[in-house]
């Protein structure tokens, strides 16, 4: 049977490191958040314009208003306030396929695209397919920002502004120009779309993408938890289902 063993850590008597840092002499108040997050993810140093992507990312996953993340962060927060960190685990539990993890999806079928030879004629299948099973195509559409979504816009603006944008970006906008032919209309590239393609292009692995967004959303319901401090709402959304299944209940 295997050792478990783990390179992310060792430490002694007298010493801390993450990987091959000492924590205390190379990391606290030289390295950033960021820096140490990347190094122990993707086990290599990020240089500067990749440092910028994914603090971009970082922040555009943080914050979504009161989404299902949030609503069951808050109400579990106020179930049980002594643990702030029930509330924030309940609502990382929503991070999944159809709310703020949705680049996974999208960035599997960007790698498909790029490793086509043929990447108009692999985008053409992967949209006509996907109208077939009249199912989204994952980092497309979006409720509320049409025409386009102003996050994805800035943020590949910004991988061409830093260099990184590369053929997941490309695969990106193949994809794009065909779900726009294949649905006959424009269908906007939404956040996690944009976010599937700047990660892709700085080498994350895609099964690796949803952990950034858990990242990014646990600072986030920390806020929400924070502001439900202050300004509780748990009572309204108890009151509102609870009336609701009151009056059916009359009816």
């Amino acid at each position: 049977m295997k050792t478990p063993r783990s390179q992310l850590s060792r430490y002694d008597s007298s010493s801390v490191h993450y990987r091959d840092h000492n924590l205390v002499e190379d990391l606290l108040g030289q390295a950033s958040f960021i820096d140490v997050f990347a190094y122990q993810t993707l086990n290599r140093q990020i240089d500067a314009a990749e440092r910028t992507v994914i603090e971009a990312v970082l922040i555009c996953l943080m914050e979504h208003g009161l989404t299902p993340s949030a609503i069951a962060a808050r109400m579990v927060y106020s179930s049980s306030p002594e643990n702030i960190q029930a509330g924030v685990a309940a609502g990382l539990l929503a991070v999944g396929s159809r709310f703020v993890g949705t680049m996974e999806g999208c960035a599997a079928l960007l790698e498909n695209i790029v490793a086509d030879p043929d990447p108009e004629g692999r985008a053409q299948a992967i949209a006509a397919g996907h109208r077939d099973r009249r199912s989204p195509v994952p980092g497309f559409g979006h409720h509320l920002h049409k025409p386009d979504d102003p996050r994805a816009a800035a943020l590949l603006d910004l991988a061409e502004r830093v260099g990184t944008a590369g053929p997941h970006a490309d695969a990106l906008r193949c994809l794009a120009r065909q779900v726009d032919h294949v649905a006959g209309r424009h269908v906007t590239i939404n956040a996690t779309g944009a976010v599937a393609a700047l990660l892709g292009d700085i080498g994350v692995p895609v099964r690796l993408m949803r952990g950034f967004a858990v990242l990014a959303r646990a600072a986030g319901l920390i806020a929400h938890i924070a502001e439900e401090q202050l300004d509780p709402s748990d009572r309204f959304v108890w009151a509102l289902v609870d009336g609701a299944m009151s009056s059916q209940d009359a009816d």
